[in-house]
């Protein structure tokens, strides 16, 4: 009995503490292990379970909930649907535009060696865009099951609408009962969620030494300055001219409970389920938010734009092609669009080099040894670009809501004006 109130009393604890700072014990707990019991599998196994378990039930969650939204008629995807898609292009070509900037202060040459090999190369913005479009119109269940998120939105707002014109109550109650169900499934995962950081950051700390920082220090120092001057200037500055009000409340915010766990995850879909539960804490239109989320991780690529351009200029600096500032803003509009086909091409970002290496007649070769760069600092790389990516899905989210609050004359919640829950 004394063991069981024992035990009671530990949950009671570890549940009480806020999310922050379990996550912050388990990130340092991690990186200790990883130093001095380099190769305890089942420690890192922790992570492989977290990432594991939030990217088999994203899909899912993604789907009962804008069927749920859509089939009751509660979802109007009004101007601030609009506003959060706007926002999302503009801050991905914003983003681009700042790699290019970057670039042609801080040029950057690589080393080559052998090529790199993958199994898709898009080859133009048309095979992109048509990928993107396949990928749609897929199997619902191949969606759910691939994690395809264009596809997962495409048939969800099918079905959602109509199961709106012809489900009876009853099945409305379902699936709404259904969607509070994964999403207290949800919960519950995001709650271990110190453990699994612990597992990833241990994984980290014991298979990747420093070489990293002194091969390729310049070349990463680069893309992770553009990304934080995305995350810290040109994003807060977009939500600002939008609230008309001071953003960093609300950056500070998405950056700790969504940018976190995305950087150690490394998967937007992973952190689908995150966010979700953020806009809720937001108090954020659940309708909007179901669809913006998902759409989000698609399209909002500020990372994925900062990637292609400075990895695709470091290569045209490499065999002596002249960009000038007019071909380099091109190619901010040529990464736009494929940062937001991403999602839709095996590999991500990294493998759409090639295509924006092809502008300037680089030899496809060539473009893969820079894909294969990319690899190897990706696990700095693709950290950041993810926490960046996943923090604005949520920031525009609320950005494009509490702008409609405040020409409304609502009040924004109290942590927007500096005040702590109480």
């Amino acid at each position: 009995m004394e063991k069981e109130n024992f035990l009671k009393k530990v949950v009671k604890k570890y549940n009480d503490t806020s999310l922050v700072l379990r996550i912050i014990c388990g990130l340092i707990i991690g990186a200790v292990l990883g130093l001095i019991v380099p190769n305890a599998g089942w420690i890192a196994m922790l992570g492989d379970l977290f990432v594991g378990s939030l990217k088999a039930i994203a899909p899912i969650l993604v789907a009962v909930l804008v069927i749920s939204s859509l089939s009751q008629g509660g979802a109007k995807l009004d101007r601030r649907f609009g506003l959060i898609l706007f926002l999302y292009l503009i801050s991905t070509f914003l983003a681009a535009v700042i790699a290019v900037i970057g670039s042609f202060v801080f040029p950057q040459t690589l080393t080559l060696a052998e090529s790199a090999t993958a199994d898709t190369i898009p080859t133009g913005i048309g095979e992109v865009l048509k990928n993107l479009f396949i990928n749609m119109i897929s199997n619902p269940l191949g969606s759910i099951v691939e994690g395809k998120y264009i596809g997962i939105l495409f048939w969800a707002v099918i079905l959602g609408l109509a199961f709106k014109t012809i489900a009876k109550d009853t099945t409305k109650q379902m699936f709404s009962d259904l969607a509070d169900g994964v999403s207290k499934a949800v919960r519950w995962i995001i709650n271990l969620a110190p453990f699994g950081i612990l597992g990833l950051v241990y994984s980290n700390v014991s298979t990747n030494g420093l070489s990293i920082f002194t091969d390729y220090g310049k070349l990463l120092a680069l893309l992770v300055g553009c990304m934080l001057a995305v995350a810290l200037i040109v994003d807060p500055l977009i939500a600002a001219i939008s609230m008309r009000r001071n953003p960093y409340p609300l950056v500070w915010r998405c950056l700790k409970e969504s940018g976190l766990t995305a950087f150690f995850t490394r998967s937007s879909a992973a952190n689908i389920p995150v966010n979700m539960q953020l806009c809720e804490k937001l108090q954020l239109d659940k309708d909007m938010y179901s669809v913006s989320i998902p759409l989000g991780a698609t399209i909002n690529m500020d990372g994925a734009a900062i990637t292609i351009t400075v990895m695709t200029l470091a290569a045209a600096n490499t065999v002596g092609v002249q960009v000038d500032m007019l071909s380099a803003l091109v190619l901010s509009f040529i990464a736009t669009l494929a940062a937001c086909g991403a999602s839709g091409v095996a590999g991500g970002s990294l493998l759409l080099i090639p295509m924006a290496c092809s502008m300037f007649g680089i030899h496809q070769d060539v473009a893969m040894q820079v894909v294969g760069i990319g690899f190897i600092i990706g696990v700095v790389q693709d950290s950041v670009e993810t926490a960046l990516n996943s923090a604005g899905d949520v920031m525009f989210a609320a950005t494009a809501e509490y702008t409609q609050w405040l020409k409304e004359g609502k009040k924004l919640p109290d942590f927007m004006y500096g005040k702590k829950k109480k």
